[in-house]
């Protein structure tokens, strides 16, 4: 009998606390933890599951460090920036789990559009031939959506700290300040950028998932506090996002959980707008329709889930490439400090989750590069693009 389960039945393995304040952000990746809570998987494994509905990736940040918040639905980047001291005094984190992969988005507007500026190369032709600023949105400085953002642009050439302005907005403000000519796109998570198009704002110019494919998307975040003070609170909320998770990737039961998440406590908006993305049914608001075989996806039988240490390792690059960082860190040794592999495998054991026999993975990038985790500092310098 595995020591865990043992602890269980000695009934050492209980939630050192039951009740969980979790954040959120409106945003169709939180689907998982509202699914966890909605459906009473929290229950299943002894806890509550507290939501709580965030206006900003700033606020969940605050937070988090502050108390207020147990976890969150959280940016990759955004939990590996606060650990790293990127714009404020360093604090420790923990990365309990991936909640997805996939379904983000780079926006621009209708009038780009008219101007022809309907693919990178194009916008780069037209940046070269007038002269143009443009003003570009992401949610948070360290987040993934800023990470997207300057791959995209430098990939077609432009080079994002000195051929665009780059401002933080929360995602709801958006659409809205798009249409007032306050930016000329942004990068998001859904539904952002399918509201752009209902609403003839802008288009789809780049999913995330043609940047990267299978790309590690938002996590479950919290203080090393709190992962270390409440490992069995930890663990139970894991096993219990990892069984939503898995009902969530059902592609059968995505009608319910965009109409559940769409409801006004969660996201507060048009069911339309969630489930045809959901379910991989594209359109970029310039008449292409396709169907994405890499649309969002929140388990994949564990393998979205598993907290690789090399997805972690691949912020730190983007945050020395950028020069977020001065120096080169320990990458390894800081995805393996943040990263809760253990008690990860710990969950996915007790809920028959699969697990990957290695904690790097391998990826190629829209440009062609290749990460793979073996060399970050020469992969954070190779680039011709950077800071």
């Amino acid at each position: 009998m595995n020591t865990v389960l043992t602890n269980r039945i000695a009934g050492s393995d209980a939630p050192e606390i039951r009740e969980i304040r979790v954040g959120f952000m409106p945003l169709t990746d939180c689907a998982s933890l509202v699914i966890a809570s909605a459906l009473k998987f929290d229950e299943k494994h002894g806890i509550k599951i507290v939501l709580s509905k965030e206006v900003s990736w700033a606020g969940v940040r605050d937070r988090l460090i502050g108390g207020e918040l147990h976890a969150a639905h959280a940016l990759y980047g955004l939990i590996y920036g606060v650990h790293m001291g990127i714009g404020g005094a360093p604090r420790a984190m923990s990365v309990l789990m991936t909640l997805n992969r996939n379904g983000q988005g780079i926006t621009l507007s209708g009038e780009l559009g008219k101007r022809g500026a309907t693919s990178g190369a194009a916008l780069k032709s037209l940046m070269d031939r007038d002269r143009r600023d443009l003003v570009l949105a992401q949610t948070f400085p360290t987040g993934t959506h800023a990470m997207w953002l300057y791959y995209w642009l430098a990939s077609h050439g432009i080079d994002p700290l000195n051929d665009a302005g780059i401002v933080t907005l929360p995602p709801p403000q958006m659409v809205r300040s798009m249409r007032m000519a306050k930016v000329d796109g942004y990068s998001a998570g859904e539904p952002w950028n399918s509201l752009a198009i209902r609403e003839h704002a802008g288009f789809t110019v780049a999913t995330s998932q043609e940047i990267w494919p299978d790309h590690p998307e938002k996590v479950l975040g919290c203080t090393a506090e709190f992962a270390k003070k409440y490992p069995n609170s930890s663990r139970a909320l894991i096993m219990a996002v990892l069984e939503a998770s898995r009902y969530v990737d059902e592609m059968e039961n995505r009608d319910k959980v965009s109409e559940i998440i769409a409801g006004e406590a969660y996201i507060d908006c048009q069911v339309g707008m969630i489930e045809p993305r959901m379910k991989g049914d594209y359109e970029n608001g310039l008449g292409r329709k396709w169907k994405d075989p890499d649309c969002i996806k929140f388990c994949d039988q564990g393998e979205v889930n598993f907290p690789y240490l090399s997805d972690g390792m691949w912020f730190l690059t983007q945050f020395r490439r950028w020069g977020l960082l001065k120096h080169d860190p320990d990458y390894l040794a800081v995805a393996r400090e943040i990263n809760q592999i253990e008690l990860y495998r710990q969950a996915a054991d007790q809920v028959k989750m699969p697990l990957p026999g290695d904690a790097m993975r391998t990826s190629k990038l829209m440009d062609g590069k290749v990460w793979d985790g073996r060399d970050p500092a020469g992969y954070a310098s190779g680039f011709a693009i950077k800071a």
